[in-house]
């Protein structure tokens, strides 16, 4: 093929969905959306027990819309029941009801999901440039976000942020009005916070720079649609507003900065001493945090460049009037990051208003700018005036290895992609407790106990893993009092003292580590820690040689030992405190 007929396959620009290059360049996107969504499928099923991180507390309480008498009376399945919104809750519940398994339904929905958001972003990068190449880089990129962060993977609430955002998108930048609402009503359904950021772009797009000046819209329409659209917004955030959930109000940021669980040691933290971090790459806190790839990101840095010396990049002539959308999708998440830090946790996380809209913002963006640098250099290989054969050897190779590299570059990363699934295993455990009464309550320090929820569908005291959430004041009092109080329980020498923390709390089983039974063991839970005062004396008692009332019992107790975990019923241990009194 000549440096001609290449130039012209690669960046001639068409608006016909129908024709070859669009369809070859849209066929190849979902190829490798599919591929990446099958490399998840493939670990989502390696085993029996297979369960996304996130989704293991999303979704175990909705195996109540399969059998209604689970989990009753369990404080973390209501808690997490009551706070879903109300449009992921009635997906899994009309699944459920048509005899799909909520947990197998989260390992299904991450490869669709992916393909919807392939479709939409493919749409709206040729939208801002009519080249289908930068439509399949935009997708290649926004799919390699995807694929090495556990949102989309984990089917919750967060995976539909994509989808329905860049659906918000292509609607709006074709002022389709109903397609636009409806997307924006589904946002509000799925994932709330995105809402803020649609309802930004609605009203920055009313703003016009126009001969050197901003200037609002001239256009009635512009106003109307603008209307319509803030009309439905406003709808959903007040639904979602004036949901009760019964947990009390949020906790504040004074409040925040007086728990270890919101400091650099915590489960939840979110303050640090390093204001970069803090501000820009923290999870919680940060602008751009965990973006799994700066590729994307440093290649988008490049447009604003190119478009600054547009004289070697003449592709970007084409750029349609659409492109102001990348500007205001960037000022509407970073004016929601900063009220959001106004508003600490009124709002939720600050991350949250620029992690997931920003990734779409770089992946165009860098779509776009790579596709203008190849444009380039065939351009300065296919100069009429300087033709050489060499030039025509220089431009193949670097085309080559620049979209090879980018179609190859997940090969290089180590567990791509990231899916964070946790296989389970200790099988007999599960099928042990899940062949008990519906209504037992577990109580454990083990970190295996944040899986029996899900695996054996029974309730726990308290998880160490995404169960305690601070955000509620109402929901986390009784979860930090029910950590303190099993930390103190399990490591109390006193029987007595036991056997009151079982009688309180109503507990049936108990899950014990061998090894838990050490002050090395304490000091390594990060979880355990942060509970700062029963972590001391329990660790206190330990080194003075203190024998737990609980450790004294695990071989009297035991009615099934895997590995190094014990399970011990509470019935045994009322007992032998029973005998212990009579003795």
């Amino acid at each position: 093929m000549s440096i001609t007929r290449l130039h012209k396959f690669l960046t001639a620009t068409t608006t016909k969905t129908s024709s070859s290059p669009t369809i070859f360049w849209f066929s190849l996107s979902l190829t490798f959306a599919a591929i990446y969504g099958l490399m998840g499928l493939q670990q989502a099923f390696s085993a029996e027990y297979v369960v996304q991180d996130d989704a293991r507390q999303h979704t175990f309480w909705m195996q109540r819309f399969v059998d209604g008498d689970l989990f009753p009376g369990d404080l973390i399945a209501n808690y997490f029941q009551t706070v879903a919104p109300t449009g992921y809750t009635f997906l899994y519940q009309l699944m459920a009801a048509l005899g799909i398994n909520p947990l197998l339904l989260s390992k299904l929905l991450p490869p669709v999901l992916g393909l919807i958001v392939t479709g939409y972003s493919f749409g709206i990068s040729m939208l801002l440039l009519p080249v289908p190449l930068a439509g399949f880089l935009s997708t290649l990129l926004l799919n390699h976000y995807l694929w090495m962060r556990d949102d989309l993977i984990s089917g919750t609430p967060v995976a539909f942020v994509y989808p329905l955002f860049t659906a918000f998108l292509y609607y709006f930048l074709q002022r389709y009005l109903l397609g636009s609402c409806v997307a924006i009503a589904l946002l509000g359904l799925f994932y709330p916070q995105c809402v803020f950021i649609c309802a930004g772009i609605l009203i920055l797009q009313l703003v016009q720079w126009k001969n050197g000046c901003l200037r609002f819209s001239p256009e009635r329409r512009d106003y109307q649609f603008c209307a319509f659209c803030l009309g439905t917004a406003l709808a959903v955030i007040l639904l979602y507003a004036l949901k009760s959930h019964g947990y009390g109000p949020v906790i504040t940021a004074a409040e925040a900065k007086t728990w270890p669980e919101f400091w650099s040691k915590g489960k939840s933290k979110f303050f640090f001493d390093d204001p970069w971090h803090f501000w820009i790459t923290a999870q919680r806190s940060g602008i751009l945090p965990r973006f799994g790839t700066i590729v994307p990101l440093v290649a988008s840095f490049l447009l604003p460049l190119l478009l600054f010396y547009p004289a070697p990049f003449p592709l970007l002539k084409k750029l349609s009037k659409n492109i102001a959308i990348l500007v205001q999708i960037t000022l509407a998440s970073l004016a929601m990051f900063f009220i959001s830090h106004a508003l600490l946790f009124k709002l939720h996380l600050p991350s949250r208003y620029t992690e997931h809209s920003l990734r779409v913002v770089t992946a165009l963006g860098a779509g776009i700018a790579i596709t203008a640098i190849i444009d380039a250099v065939l351009n300065w290989a296919d100069d009429k005036q300087f033709k050489s054969n060499w030039r025509h050897l220089l431009a193949l190779v670097t085309t080559c290895v620049l979209l090879v590299a980018l179609g190859l570059y997940p090969n290089f990363i180590k567990g791509f992609p990231k899916t964070n699934y946790i296989v389970g295993e200790v099988p007999l455990i599960y099928k042990f407790f899940s062949q008990q009464p519906k209504d037992i309550l577990i109580a454990s320090l083990a970190k295996e106990a944040n899986n029996l929820p899900i695996f054996s569908k029974r309730s726990i005291l308290v998880g160490s893993e995404g169960y305690p959430v601070p955000y509620h004041k109402g929901y986390y009092a009784k979860i930090r009092a029910r950590a303190v109080a099993l930390i103190e329980a399990h490591y109390s020498a006193d029987m007595e003292e036991l056997r009151r923390f079982i009688n309180k709390y109503k507990i049936d089983f108990w899950l014990v580590e061998k090894g838990a039974f050490t002050s090395a063991y304490l000091q390594r839970e990060r979880w355990i820690m942060q509970y700062q005062a029963a972590a001391k004396k329990a660790i206190s008692l330990l080194e003075e040689g203190t024998v737990p009332a609980l450790a004294r019992l695990m071989n009297q107790c035991s009615v099934l030992e895997v590995k190094d975990l014990i399970v011990l019923p509470s019935q045994c241990i009322l007992a032998k405190s029973v005998e212990g009194k009579g003795g």
